[in-house]
């Protein structure tokens, strides 16, 4: 409650300098707990003076685009995403749906030191629930697609989560045959068994069933990854690059510019560069591919595990927008998911955690940069490395890429081994 009361100061109350209420939106996906984490927040933010729209259970991206679509002030959306149903978060976006920046962040942690606001009487906030708030999202997605998904078989799978109403629904309206799974969600089943960490399920429906193609979201629906029709896994880095193709024949690819973080496979670069897209590499995660691609007003952006932005149509990862535009450039190319997603060839790639190290000396150890130095000789213009700290723990995250999974393996064993000798604690 605390929490909603700072954020109403910062990100409402300043806000609203014309007299009214601010105004936020409220969503969550279908965990047990988001009941009564969303009836805290409420009284809390209708107490500072708020006046709430409760849109019930959504994905993440359509909070976001509800925010924008209403000018509310802000939005509150709880969700732990792809994590088990135990757990729970809160996340703020700003005005127009958009991720909060870290002076936005630092202003409310600096707000729960404060009295919060004791409103009284007509300046009190209301809650009152937001009747067609799936909907408007349903309608805004399919306003996206640039053709019909009539005589393609797609398998969704929900996750148990979020998407479940809204993604059959929009696949449906589309004109595709759709097959459901995941899609029963009672508040403990979310990301069980299901969705984008555990694509099993998804990959033996589609060969079952015959279909096209599958597409799984976690939790919120911020992310997606796809399997073909012999159920082969399609990863975000492929996703990003079918799309980019698609994007720049339309005309519609800033600066035929691709935003990735430095966790993409080489493999998506190279495709990249021999089709005339630029990769701008960011830090890893999706807060530093948006900021790339507000700096430079790019179309397309996202990561490998399938958190990708489409900037004209949204202001965050959207799963369920994702998966409509890969079924739509799968109907409209005449190609299986299979064909398109050959023009990136995936190189092999280990990752190795390497505990109990001095982290933060990583790169100002001589002999651990000597290390990678002749170990990116060898692998020369068909790999990399990439020598990444954790930010929670005293781990290492050895990563290499090489033209063979046993060069792969090799190259980040003496990796880890120099790291490990040199940095341990």
């Amino acid at each position: 409650m605390r929490l909603s009361q700072a954020a109403s100061v910062v990100l409402g109350l300043s806000q609203s300098e014309d007299g009214r209420r601010p105004v936020a939106v409220v969503a969550k996906d279908p965990r047990i707990s988001g009941d009564f984490l969303s009836a805290a927040i409420e009284a809390g933010l209708s107490a500072s003076g708020v006046d709430v729209k409760d849109a019930g259970t959504l994905p993440t991206p359509a909070a976001a685009f509800l925010v924008g679509d209403l000018g509310a002030d802000f939005g509150v959306m709880i969700s732990a995403s792809h994590n088990p149903a135990p757990d729970n978060g809160i996340k703020f976006l700003a005005r127009g749906g958009k991720k909060l920046d870290d002076s936005l962040e630092d202003a409310i942690e600096a707000c729960l030191q404060m009295e919060p606001p004791r409103p009284t009487g007509g300046a009190v906030g209301r809650v009152s629930r937001f009747a067609d708030a799936e909907d408007r999202y349903v309608i805004h997605l399919l306003q996206t697609l640039p053709n019909r998904l009539d005589g393609l078989k797609v398998v969704l799978d929900c996750a148990h989560g979020a998407a479940s109403g809204c993604s059959p629904e929009v696949f449906n309206a589309a004109g595709a045959e759709v097959v459901v799974i995941g899609a029963e969600p009672d508040g403990v089943n979310i990301n069980d068994g299901y969705g984008s960490t555990h694509l099993e399920k998804l990959q033996a429906a589609v060969v079952e069933h015959g279909a096209d193609l599958g597409i799984a979201h976690d939790g919120d629906a911020d992310r997606c990854l796809a399997v073909d029709h012999e159920g082969t896994v399609i990863d975000g880095d492929q996703i990003m690059a079918i799309m980019a193709l698609a994007l720049k024949e339309q005309g519609k690819l800033k600066d035929d510019v691709l935003v990735a973080t430095v966790m993409s496979n080489l493999g998506l670069k190279l495709a990249m560069e021999a089709n005339g897209i630029t990769i701008r590499e960011t830090g890893v995660g999706d807060r530093y591919v948006l900021e790339e691609m507000n700096a430079g007003g790019y179309s397309l952006g996202g990561e490998q595990s399938g958190h990708v932005i489409f900037s004209e149509y949204a202001t965050t990862g959207d799963g369920v927008l994702t998966g409509l535009q890969l079924a739509a450039r799968v109907k409209a190319s005449g190609k299986s998911l299979k064909e398109l997603a050959q023009v990136l060839t995936v190189l092999p790639q280990v990752l190795i955690n390497v505990r109990g190290v001095d982290k933060a000396a990583v790169h100002d150890s001589a002999e651990v940069m000597a290390a990678v130095a002749v170990s990116e000789e060898r692998l020369g213009s068909t790999g990399r490395v990439l020598l990444r700290p954790s930010g929670t723990e005293p781990v290492v995250r050895v990563m290499v890429e090489a033209g063979s999974q046993e060069q792969a393996r090799s190259e980040a064993e003496l990796l880890a081994a120099a790291v490990l000798q040199h940095l341990a604690l």
